[in-house]
């Protein structure tokens, strides 16, 4: 079996291919030089470890869909059939069985103008919402390219926030309010954004942590928790209140509540 090389773009990502020159060099456009080898080795569940065990290390988003995992599944159902041009990514199917399309190919990757593309639940969403019919064939749907790379941007810069630490570890000394706040800040969302959009947003994950719960996958639900909490820092900000303080008077009105479960349910007495 041919070696499986675990590559580093200092500052980028980590990340896992059989081919350097045709995955670093001519999809992502870095050249050798740019890029170094942390590992290799023909054991792709050894690689596999070792890619998430580095991306921890190296301070990264570590992936949940493991390298091998990956190549398991997109060998089960084969090579997912896209037509990736300069401004736009095409799929064979219209807007009306895409997302059943996009869900058989869930774990799926592919590049997008230097961008990579993982087809996940957030990005099915996305896909969904903002595929059009193509002009050519009403059996087929497509997506600007410029459009979904912005959308992953905002993804991996949500991600930054979400420190791989054990469940019940401590949060850090900082206020992580003043973060997200200042994160916000630097991007407009409180000059240019809405409490309208912000609710919907918060909607969304909502629907993201139900699923999460549905296929009990802890880590969708650890980030779906996470999710909800940013923005409701960020619909509190927009109304001109601060998230703490309204948490502070959520908990003054409940600390001296009296009731009982019912039903998995806790019920306040009332007078």
């Amino acid at each position: 079996m041919s070696d499986i090389y675990i590559y580093h773009i200092p500052g980028k990502k980590i990340g896992v291919t059989r081919n350097l020159f045709k995955r670093v060099t001519q999809q992502q456009g870095y050249r050798p030089g740019e890029y170094e080898v942390l590992a290799t080795s023909p054991d792709i569940e050894w690689i596999s470890k070792e890619e998430m065990r580095l991306q921890r290390l190296h301070g990264y988003k570590v992936d949940f869909n493991s390298y091998a995992n990956m190549a398991k599944q997109n060998k089960n159902k084969g090579k997912m059939k896209i037509n990736v041009t300069d401004q736009t990514t095409t799929f064979p199917v219209p807007t009306t069985q895409l997302e059943a399309y996009l869900k058989d190919n869930k774990g799926f990757k592919f590049m997008v103008n230097d961008v990579e593309v993982r087809i996940d639940d957030k990005m099915i969403t996305w896909l969904k919402r903002n595929a059009r019919v193509s002009h050519f064939r009403k059996t087929r749907s497509y997506v600007y390219n410029k459009s979904m790379a912005s959308f992953i941007e905002e993804l991996t810069q949500e991600s930054k926030f979400k420190v791989e630490k054990p469940i019940n570890a401590p949060i850090a000394s900082d206020n992580i309010f003043d973060l997200i706040r200042a994160w916000a800040d630097e991007r407009g969302i409180y000059k240019q954004g809405d409490t309208k959009t912000q609710y919907v947003k918060l909607m969304e994950e909502s629907g993201e942590l139900a699923q999460a719960l549905l296929k009990n996958d802890e880590h969708e639900f650890i980030d779906a928790i996470g999710d909800m909490v940013v923005v409701l820092t960020n619909l509190a900000r927009l109304k001109g209140f601060d998230i703490e303080n309204c948490i502070a008077r959520a908990y003054d009105e409940i600390k001296s509540r009296q009731g009982k479960m019912e039903n998995g349910t806790f019920v306040k007495t009332t007078l």
